[in-house]
């Protein structure tokens, strides 16, 4: 089943164009991960489909058109987990994940509310960290409890940009193989990437960007040499072991020797 439908989305900020004609499909239960170098669109493109950003375009989640929603409906059905949490209010773990709840919450938090809170701090294992504030936490820490609040939300999609960017390696894998679980049970699930050897092990499809356009989409195949050097200008060998695959970087290549952004 194709939970989210993207065509020939758009978007500038004032005059430049950031996002040009961009069109992917995202499956139920599928993950998906969208790798370019910085200034690709990476971050632009999920603020578009949680409508932080509006573009030009269509959105779709499943067959419903996401400008036909209201911020409390997308807010049920999408959960965005941005690069960091920039001055977090001075608040304790377990409320600010409880503000995920808020587009279910009416005067007070239900018992089903409190649960579900529960059930994601345990599931993220930040029992020890639930009544501490925020502000007195690690950068990889405060990335978890913002997965944590997105997670509260009960949504049908998870957006993350950059989710490990601030987390050591054993926490890296612990969160992806936390996110590749959820979507085994249906989430459908779109992460902007910088390690390609991480987007590699844990997306069912791969979406390269370059310039703001789609270079490539598709399975493990499309990470191949002379796609890496086309959008990103370095030459790379790549080993497989197994049914995984290794991408080694090589040495930058000169721009005039890559292929030119068609606009």
């Amino acid at each position: 089943m194709v939970r989210i439908t993207i065509r020939g989305l758009s978007f500038s900020y004032d005059s430049v164009p950031a996002l040009r004609d961009v069109n992917l499909e995202v499956g139920e239960g599928e993950v998906l991960s969208i790798i370019g170098p910085n200034g690709s669109g990476k971050s632009t493109l999920l603020k578009c489909i949680d409508r932080i950003l509006k573009p030009v375009g269509t959105i779709l989640i499943d067959g419903k058109e996401l400008e036909s929603l209201t911020r409390e409906e997308i807010a049920r059905t999408i959960g965005y987990i941005p690069q960091i949490m920039d001055n977090p209010l001075p608040m304790r773990v377990f409320e600010t994940i409880l503000m995920g709840r808020k587009p279910y919450i009416g005067w007070k938090p239900s018992s089903r509310d409190l649960k579900i809170v529960s059930e994601v701090i345990e599931l993220l294992g930040l029992e020890d960290l639930a009544m501490r504030y925020v502000r007195e936490l690690s950068g990889g820490e405060r990335q978890k409890v913002l997965i944590a609040r997105a997670l509260a939300q009960e949504p049908n999609v998870l957006l993350l940009d950059e989710p490990t960017s601030n987390l050591d390696l054993r926490h890296q894998l612990e969160v992806l193989d936390l996110i590749k679980g959820l979507a085994k049970k249906g989430l459908s699930v779109i992460m902007a990437m910088h390690d390609l050897n991480l987007a590699a092990r844990y997306s069912d499809k791969i979406a390269m960007l370059k310039g703001g356009r789609v270079y490539a989409i598709g399975g493990l195949e499309v990470l191949t040499p002379r796609n890496i050097e086309m959008v990103y200008g370095v030459k790379v060998s790549i080993v497989r072991r197994g049914d995984r695959i290794v991408i080694i970087p090589e040495k930058p290549v000169s721009p005039s020797l890559r292929e030119p952004i068609s606009l």
